[in-house]
């Protein structure tokens, strides 16, 4: 591959206008990303005297079959390891791209729930970390946005003998933070002012709310805490007996209306448990810590969208 395929930069140029590379990173879609870039390289070489087809792709992918990208976006093959790789090098991928590529690969082919959900937890951790690295998500404010783990450490203060230290954390967390995790939750509690700790009884308690503003949280950050939190009621459907949860579920057809009316009940509702328990932990401890998770998202589409109607990206 020449110089000239490696250098997408966010704009490309032709004679009429400029062409928005297509960014792996803004996609939930394999598939659609791959008809995205063709698109956008059809565009760049409309005026070409070949212009780019989908047996340029399989050139540039080093595949015999001219035809394969068009199976791929259509949804009739899947990719292998070795493929992805392929592709990489064909859409002229950088290492971290080429990783963000590969998870979105795996989370779109993954046929278990399981495994999605897996894929698309550190999908998302993948975007943040590249969000950090190029300075798109401020360090600082990164470090101020509490972990899921650094959640649960917060509400045990509200649980009946609970000892504040590492080992004992992590047993009661069943292991699924590590060290370091708990370490670092514990750190960014104290240092914050989140929690303090009296010097003479040890008694951990709790100095103020975990997030002050929650407008300032980057959109990415909240999608990574939300991804981990629904990780673990997957889990937990797994992993505990009936009588320790809770799932249920509603599918329903709703106008918009009744969406928005169903949306702002379960808002009050989530309100009224939160200031319930706060007032009950003035009075007594929590026996264990739980998690409530709560969903409403659409599984179709209207009959009559558009066919270029996008979610929106900022919830």
């Amino acid at each position: 591959m020449n110089g000239t395929q490696l250098e997408f930069a966010k704009t490309a140029t032709n004679s009429n206008t400029s062409i928005p590379v297509p960014q792996v990173s803004d996609y939930m879609d394999f598939r659609s990303y791959l008809a995205s870039f063709l698109d956008y390289k059809r565009k760049l070489t409309a005026s070409d005297i070949r212009p780019y087809n989908y047996a340029a792709f399989s050139a540039g992918a080093n595949i015999k079959s001219p035809n394969y990208l068009k199976m791929i976006i259509e949804g009739r093959r899947n990719l292998s390891g070795e493929m992805v790789l392929k592709f990489a090098k064909a859409l002229g991928l950088n290492k971290e791209a080429t990783e963000d590529f590969e998870l979105l690969v795996s989370y779109g082919q993954a046929t278990d729930p399981a495994d999605r959900n897996m894929f698309l937890k550190k999908l998302s951790e993948h975007r943040v970390q590249a969000k950090l690295k190029s300075g798109e998500i401020d360090k600082k404010t990164w470090e101020k946005i509490p972990s899921w783990a650094a959640w649960v450490i917060y509400a045990m203060v509200d649980q009946e003998g609970v000892k504040y230290d590492t080992k004992t954390l992590k047993e009661l967390l069943r292991g699924k933070a590590s060290e370091d995790e708990i370490e670092q939750a514990l750190q960014s509690l104290f240092s914050a002012g989140e929690l303090v700790q009296d010097p003479e009884t040890g008694e951990v308690r709790k100095a103020r709310a975990l997030i002050e503003s929650a407008e300032d949280v980057p959109v990415a950050l909240v999608r990574k805490l939300q991804a981990q939190l629904m990780y673990l009621g997957l889990e937990s459907l797994y992993q505990d007996a009936a009588n320790e949860r809770e799932f249920g579920t509603l599918t329903l057809s709703l106008t918009k209306q009744e969406f928005e009316e169903i949306k702002f009940k379960l808002r009050q509702m989530r309100k009224q448990i939160n200031k319930d328990n706060s007032i009950a932990r003035t009075s007594s401890k929590g026996e264990k810590v739980y998690q409530l998770n709560i969903q409403l998202f659409p599984v179709t589409n209207a009959v009559n969208a558009t066919k270029d109607s996008k979610p929106d990206p900022s919830h």
